[in-house]
């Protein structure tokens, strides 16, 4: 039985984690839950699991992480809030079951040194997806990598067409039940954006060798292509609960938790080119990328002060990675990466963003 610490116990990624669990008794047991403010779900997950050790906040989940022994914790947090959960859960010799992509993206070399090898484990759809297809071959023998996009709301809309879209046109996912954060993201691709720098982290493959294909089914969740010109793909139907089961037991797979795809009925995927003139938000994580330090982190602070500023109209759409653009060209990374370094990034990048924001808002 594996000793579970959930991290976002009361959001998205939490609460399909307990669906696994609770299915699953004699397989995993809950040792510790963290949200970061409804208390009065934590306390019901806690009586319905028999958990005694709760955190409420981001500096107490990380406190949780270090006092409960556990094999596994799952970090579902939002934001970049999650970076310090993680660093605790590597030192302390957890298996990290990741879907906080943030605390990655943000952390780079400073959780990548901490980390053993197998000791992440993705729990993403898309990179999930990648590690279950590089089980077919050597790292060697990988040529690329390809993420699926599902293209969200706007798939298909010009850059024109974007400029006057509003906060509820951006949550209307097409396929994803998520957070704010994230369904924005998902609306302006900043989250794809974030994953191809999390795919460079986690499998070490270059910026040049991961694209990114728009299949709004969401069914092919990504690709691995060989150098032979194979490509191996992880379908399934979205539903979360699949990457989770196998972020919480990984290789091993859990039987029953998604449903499987019915190939008795006719269907049809498609697959379309990326259209990053619409959608810049890829090209420019992927310099943010390859500029690495606390770059990511400033690109990632400055995305999420834009996209609250957007829901409070106080900007427009487009304005979001804009102002993500005309902040990370203003930063200059100075001295080592440390966890202090990086927080002090990131209240630039934040300052830094309001103060275009205002600038925006007042024209």
């Amino acid at each position: 039985m594996r000793r579970v610490i959930i991290l976002g116990s009361t959001g998205s990624i939490g609460t399909q984690a307990l669906d696994v669990i609770r299915a699953n008794p004699t397989r995993f047991e809950v040792v510790g839950l963290a949200a970061g403010h409804n208390r009065e779900l934590l306390d019901l997950q806690a009586a319905e699991f028999r958990v005694t050790a709760t955190a409420l906040g981001a500096d107490a989940a990380e406190q949780l992480v270090r006092d409960i022994d556990a094999d596994v914790v799952l970090n579902g947090i939002t934001g970049s809030v999650g970076l310090g959960p993680t660093l605790a859960a590597l030192k302390a010799g957890r298996t990290l079951a990741l879907a906080n992509k943030e605390s990655l993206i943000v952390g780079g070399d400073l959780v990548k040194s901490l980390a053993a090898p197998g000791q992440i484990v993705p729990v993403d759809s898309e990179h999930s997806a990648i590690a279950q297809a590089l089980r077919s071959g050597t790292s060697g023998e990988v040529r690329r990598l390809v993420l699926t996009a599902s293209g969200g709301p706007f798939r298909g809309r010009t850059r024109d067409q974007l400029a006057n879209v509003t906060p509820r046109e951006a949550l209307n996912h097409p396929t994803w039940d998520m957070g704010l954060v994230v369904t924005t993201n998902s609306a302006t691709l900043v989250n794809k954006g974030l994953e191809i720098i999390e795919a460079h982290l986690l499998f070490d493959v270059d910026y040049d060798r991961i694209d990114v294909a728009v299949h709004p089914q969401s069914i092919v969740h990504s690709m691995v292509e060989f150098i032979d010109g194979s490509t191996i793909a992880q379908a399934s139907p979205p539903d979360m609960r699949l990457p989770i089961s196998l972020g919480l037991d990984w290789p091993n797979r859990v039987a029953a938790v998604g449903t499987p795809l019915d190939w008795t009925t006719p269907q049809t995927w498609t697959f379309e080119p990326l259209d990053g003139t619409a959608f810049p938000a890829v090209e420019l994580a992927k310099r943010v990328g390859r500029l690495g330090g606390s770059y990511p982190a400033v690109f990632n602070a400055a995305n999420e002060q834009a996209v609250a500023a957007f829901h409070a109209m106080k900007i427009g759409f487009l304005d979001i990675v804009d102002t993500v653009l005309h902040v990370v060209e203003s930063h200059e990374q100075d001295g080592p990466l440390t966890r202090d370094s990086l927080a002090a990034a990131e209240a630039w990048a934040r300052a830094t963003a309001d103060t275009r924001i205002a600038t925006v808002a007042g024209r």
